[in-house]
């Protein structure tokens, strides 16, 4: 699977090889073929693959915490602990925005505005916004916040050796950012 997600990162939908695949992977293009009847079927197993991976990290959240820190801090926690099983599921993920093939953008489409405006939703959900203050615009404040996770989260991965426990350093080091960005957000 990841050097099928390496080959479609890489080239896309249209240009990505099978060929390249099934060497990346050692294995033959007919025991490739034995599991998918084409270049298609394989990708779209890897569209459906990548949106269960997202409803892990939904399953996995304490929508209970209602602080909104907290919550993203556990966000992040889980998005690291699978990236480290799956290397390239998320930059796959990020990757099927912009995938323009005609041949799949309309499956794309149609599940991505599921998955990830339920998603949204949903972690944006049940959240005591009465903790900030008056004088701050919470939306840009979200946006903000935002963007630091998808920054630390690129920031960690990159650090994360393959064997490395994917944890307490990581929680520690985002508790650091949040707190820095709670002060500023915070009553």
């Amino acid at each position: 699977m990841n050097a099928a997600l390496k080959e479609f990162l890489k080239n896309g939908f249209d240009k990505a090889s099978t060929n390249e695949m099934v060497k990346e992977a050692e294995i033959s293009k007919g025991s490739l073929f034995n599991y998918f009847q084409n270049k298609k079927d394989l990708y779209l197993y890897l569209v459906d693959y990548a949106y269960q991976i997202i409803d892990k990290v939904y399953e996995r959240i304490d929508f209970t915490e209602r602080d909104l820190f907290k919550r993203l801090g556990n966000v992040g926690l889980v998005k690291l602990q699978i990236q480290k099983q799956s290397p390239h599921i998320f930059d796959f993920l990020t990757y099927l925005i912009h995938e323009d093939s005609e041949e799949v953008k309309d499956v794309i489409d149609q599940k991505y505005n599921v998955v990830f405006k339920e998603g949204l939703t949903k972690i944006y959900e049940n959240i005591d916004y009465s903790k900030f203050r008056e004088d701050i615009d919470v939306q840009k404040a979200m946006d903000i916040l935002t963007w630091t996770m998808v920054g630390f989260g690129e920031k960690a991965r990159s650090e994360i050796k393959p064997f490395d426990e994917v944890g307490e350093k990581q929680l520690r080091d985002w508790e650091s950012y949040a707190e820095i960005l709670k002060r500023s957000f915070y009553k």
